[in-house]
Order: structure tokens, then sequence, then C-alpha cells
């Protein structure tokens, strides 16, 4: 779950018959295994037909513009996060390179240097959900499955996914979600 871990590497001396040294080296921060593929621009995008999109009872019909400022939201979205996770890589390198433990080290100033790590692996590891879930919102307006409840396959609500547009459950599958 960290982003930043050693990795060891091992080398023998030429003739092989010095036992392996091994040698600390820095990992670069940890892929993300739940990332959402996403294809890139090599192949043009085929247009999403609005008119499939789901909709609540009542609700008009998604139009090209509400749907184009919905990619918009997300794709400024994607550039924050990715930035976000870019300046929190980074200051986790900084925290893990001065280490928490070392001779002469007061136990508080070791128990915030610990503490201000483990939040900045958390602010990380929120941008990294919240970049998922916007490109997977991209993924599904590519897909034409955008608006619909994920748990119950109802439609999420136009003015829901305007509001938040990473939304993948309608109102009542959340309410029942969050009461577990």
């Amino acid at each position: 779950m960290t982003t930043a871990k050693a990795s060891t590497e091992a080398s023998t001396a030429e003739n092989g018959d010095h036992p392996a040294t091994v040698r600390k080296v820095p990992a670069e921060a940890a892929p993300n295994v739940h990332a959402v593929p996403v294809e890139h621009a090599e192949k043009p995008a085929k247009p999403v037909d609005i008119s499939t999109l789901p909709v609540r009872p009542g609700e008009d019909p998604w139009t090209s513009d509400e749907l184009d400022e919905v990619k918009a939201a997300l794709t400024e979205d994607i550039a924050r996060f990715e930035s976000q996770i870019e300046i929190s890589t980074a200051e986790l390198v900084g925290l893990l390179r001065d280490g928490s433990e070392g001779a002469g080290r007061d136990p508080a100033d070791v128990g915030s240097a610990n503490f201000e790590r483990d939040a900045e692996m958390s602010l990380a590891n929120n941008a990294r959900e919240m970049l998922d879930q916007s490109r997977l919102a991209l993924r599904h307006i590519e897909l034409g499955t955008y608006g619909s409840c994920d748990n119950c396959g109802q439609p999420i609500g136009k003015g829901r996914l305007q509001a938040f547009p990473r939304a993948t459950l309608c109102v009542t599958c959340k309410q029942r979600e969050e009461r577990r």
C-alpha cells in the first residue's frame, strides 16, 4: 500500500565466487494497481449517441453541450489529480529520504515525521482513487453507459451527475451503501 519502498538489487563479482552484495535502491512510486485503463487518442473516438444515455423520469435528455461540460470537468479533474499525485509523490520521497529514526532524534520528532508521512500517503491514495473514478467516468461516456447505476442499473440522474460527474450509484443505492 505504500507508494515508495526500498527495493534491493543484487550484484555479484565478475567471477561469481563471491557472495552477492545487496545494495538498497530507492524504488520509484509504486504503480497504481487499481488504475482503470483508458484508451488513448490513438484511435479516433466514435461519437457518443447521447440519446441512449439514461435519464430519470421527468428529466430532459442529455444535450451535447451538457455532456461536453461533464467531459471538460472530468478532464480538468484528471489533470488536477495527476498534479496532486506528482506533488505528493515528491513529498513522500523527501519524507522517506529523511528517515524517521536515527541516533539522537527526539521521539516527538519521529512521531511528527511519521504522522506527516501517513497524512501525505493518505492524500496521495485519495487522489489516485479520484483519478481512477474520473477516468472510469470518461470511459463510461465513451462506451455510452454513463448514467446507469452500477448496482441496480437504473438511471443515476442527470442532476446528480452534473453535480458529481464521478457518481456510479443512484441516490437509493448510495444511501443503502452508506447505512452498512
